[in-house]
């Protein structure tokens, strides 16, 4: 039945992975965890049990943008779906909970503020429910990287529809995180599918950010120039500077964050999802929930929060499956700036210690010398072999036994009354002397001169190893004045020995850009261009993104297999009977210029 439904509903001829198992699972009313990666299908383990169950299905969903795009997608499909949310207006939401109670609804999306409210509850109480869903499932814990109260309150579900199967679902969640959503949630009697986290198709770059902006330009005009991309910046005030300066580049990019007006807000994101070739320059208030496929990277203009916050955004790129990357620019400033967000929050002692295990795990990603990939997936606790799709891979750095020069360095510190920043330690290393070094007669130290066997290049790249090791510590709220920490003082007292990343000189590199299809000639690519200039057509027309259409894996598939009648294009992966008789006499017809 299930596989009918795939079929029939979606256009599908096999389930992945561990779908078929888990919607069996559901359809026979047993409650499900569920971490499934980003562009993995998680949305149709829980939308074809609502479909294959009697009932409406209920779907806990945290952002409008979120649930507009699943509805539109599914009622695409010839699927009876729903939403209720803020932005209707109060006789569209009457409508819709008519609709639900006369059994007119398959799938009804809500958010979670929305559904505790007693007289939701009361509605739910009054219909024929199939399942609870709730996506976005790490919103539970606190351990989480994206924690919202409300969410924990949806244990109410269990205690008031005991008999009605609920799934949870996320794509980011370590272990800690995932026993808090079981827990919460009292999944304990339910199954948990783990599905992996990797996404193969995903390169990674991690570089210094010093000099962002040109490095940002050769990236997308070599290897993306006319792809969707998303660039994340820290600060409200750098996305409109970046946006600006890319626009000046002669680049289509929109800025988004929290700050700005919501209807210019919700104007970008709809652009950026229903047109081509648009750079959306954002906070992180941007992305959750975001299903656009072609994305074909995502840039940090300066780094997340934590390895969850940066597997989440980075898994933004390459929902189709084709190549994507992720590029990653880490400045130590940005590091400092984090840790002293996290110290002077209001956040309970526990809390600060989770954030700082998490931002020094990250760190960890961000100066490694081995696989990236591996290290991620570490970090969740799965496992997995050198990739050779990252930049750790396919350039790995060189080291060098550094266990001198930080002697040296700490010891700079330590004689100069650790009040003093990187670029003067480097002048008394060097030898250097001034009206400032002679005026605190730091040219009669010890430390004077002894470090003349590195460059300032070389000097700084330690420095900064030395911080991110958490062996020295910045003064970010005052002049910058580096101290020695904890774990620096245990160093210099255990006399460890210490391996660190030499400098290399930034290099433009030649390299290839990256494809993003299967297209083997000249005419397939032309097949292929002319449906997605149709497809563009279509989506203005009924004002629906694209990939809501077709996705490109759809269009490549029919540029290659040239289908001449709708039963050929239903034989195509990804188009269902309503979409065959939507949209096939259109895309027939482009094909047939070509037969």
């Amino acid at each position: 039945m299930i596989k009918e439904v795939l079929k029939k509903t979606y256009g599908y001829d096999s389930f992945r992975g561990e779908q078929e198992t888990i919607i069996s699972h559901m359809v026979s009313g047993g409650n499900a965890f569920v971490l499934m990666p980003t562009g993995g299908g998680k949305s149709l383990c829980y939308q074809i049990p609502a479909l294959c169950r009697d009932g409406v299905g209920i779907i806990v969903s945290p952002l409008i943008a979120l649930m507009h795009d699943q509805v539109s997608a599914l009622r695409e499909l010839g699927v009876n779906a729903g939403m209720i949310n803020s932005s209707m207006h109060y006789l569209d939401i009457d409508e819709t909970m008519m609709r639900a109670r006369n059994q007119e609804l398959k799938l009804l999306y809500v958010a979670p503020e929305r559904l505790l409210s007693e007289g939701f509850l009361e509605f739910l109480s009054q219909i024929k429910i199939s399942l609870f869903a709730i996506d976005e499932a790490h919103c539970v814990s606190q351990w989480g990287h994206d924690f919202r109260p409300d969410y924990v309150r949806l244990s109410l579900l269990c205690e008031k529809f005991p008999n009605i199967p609920r799934i949870a679902l996320t794509a980011t969640a370590d272990a800690p995180t995932r026993r808090d959503i079981v827990e919460k949630l009292a999944l304990q009697t339910g199954r948990t599918f783990v599905a992996g986290f990797d996404r193969p198709n995903i390169h990674y770059t991690i570089t210094q950010g010093l000099q962002s902006r040109p490095q940002l330009l050769r990236f997308i005009k070599e290897r993306h120039k006319g792809k969707s991309g998303i660039v994340y910046c820290i600060s409200r005030k750098k996305v409109e500077e970046t946006a600006k300066w890319l626009e000046e580049q002669g680049i289509k990019a929109l800025p988004y964050h929290a700050g700005m007006d919501a209807q210019k807000r919700a104007l970008h994101q709809d652009q950026f999802l229903k047109e081509d070739n648009i750079i959306m320059v954002a906070t992180i208030a941007f992305g959750m929930g975001i299903d656009k496929p072609d994305v074909r990277f995502v840039v940090h203009m300066n780094i997340p929060k934590n390895i969850e916050a940066y597997y989440q955004e980075t898994g933004r790129a390459g929902r189709d499956g084709f190549p994507a990357e992720a590029l990653m620019f880490y400045d130590i400033r940005d590091l400092m700036m984090l840790r002293s967000f996290i110290d002077t929050s209001e956040a309970p002692e526990a809390q600060k210690r989770i954030e700082h295990h998490k931002l020094n795990a990250l760190i960890g990603l961000c100066e490694a010398n081995r696989c990236r990939r591996q290290i991620i997936l570490e970090y969740f606790g799965d496992q997995g072999s050198p990739c050779h799709n990252c930049d750790a891979c396919n350039n790995p750095a060189d080291t060098f036994d550094a266990t001198i020069a930080a002697q040296k360095a700490l010891s700079c510190v330590h004689r100069t009354g650790e009040r003093f920043g990187i670029v003067y330690l480097i002048d008394i290393l060097h030898g250097n002397t001034n009206e400032r070094i002679e005026k605190f007669r730091h040219n009669e130290l010890s430390t004077f001169g002894i470090g003349k066997d590195y460059d300032d290049n070389e000097w700084k790249n330690i420095f900064r190893q030395l911080i991110s090791s958490n062996l020295l510590s910045v003064d970010v709220m005052g002049h910058g004045g580096l101290h020695i920490t904890q774990r620096g003082r245990e160093f210099l007292k255990n006399k460890e020995s210490l391996m660190l990343k030499k400098y290399t000189k930034p290099e433009k590199k030649q390299v290839k850009k990256a494809s993003i299809s299967v297209i083997e000639n000249t005419e397939e690519e032309k097949i292929f261009e002319a449906l997605r200039a149709l497809r563009s057509e279509l989506s203005r027309s009924y004002n629906i993104a694209p990939y809501i259409i077709f996705h490109d894996k759809t269009l490549i598939e029919m540029a290659k297999e040239k289908p001449t009648t709708k039963e050929d294009l239903l034989k195509i992966s990804g188009i269902n009977e309503a979409k065959a008789n939507k949209y096939g006499d259109a895309f027939l017809e482009v094909l047939e210029e070509y037969s």
